[in-house]
């Protein structure tokens, strides 16, 4: 599990948001720790939002409703994923239904789940969150993370 908290200040305001991303929370391993870990980050950083990455937090392959589910438990506020987010089949069905699980929003138009997010941190701050792939050592998607930044629009309109 890689960690990293952000102090973000705001151009427009002096509100500063805490914001905790866990790069890849893999297999079984990486939830253990982070079932160990979040909560006692959050509440010693005083952590605003946590964003984690899930999409090989199924035995290093995909992710499942229940483990998200379980994730999302922990603190997370909003899961990321990428290419691996398919490798367990069951979260075809879970995908369209749970906000807070995204997919790359550069993958291809009718592909399942959202690739943004927005919502409040836990101190009612407005945030969103935008979920890109990159194309370095992948197989590159017809979208490119640099052109699908136009989604970025709406997140700033609204947060």
């Amino acid at each position: 599990m890689n960690a990293a908290v952000a102090n973000i200040a705001s151009p427009c305001e002096s509100t500063d948001v805490r914001i905790l991303f866990i790069g890849d929370i893999f297999g079984k391993p990486g939830r253990e720790i982070a079932k160990r870990a979040i909560p006692l980050i959050v509440e010693q950083q005083q952590i605003d939002f946590v964003i984690a990455n899930v999409e090989n937090s199924a035995a290093g392959f995909g992710v499942t409703g229940d483990i998200a589910d379980t994730i999302l438990g922990l603190g997370v506020d909003v899961m990321t994923s990428g290419n691996h987010v398919w490798d367990k089949k069951e979260v075809l069905d879970y995908i369209p239904r749970q906000t807070k699980l995204l997919r790359p929003a550069n993958f291809p138009a009718g592909v399942p789940g959202r690739g943004s997010y927005v919502g409040r941190t836990r101190t009612g701050e407005p945030i969103g969150v935008l979920n890109l792939m990159g194309r370095i050592f992948m197989t590159p998607l017809s979208r490119s993370p640099v052109n699908s930044v136009c989604g970025f629009t709406r997140l700033q309109t609204t947060t």
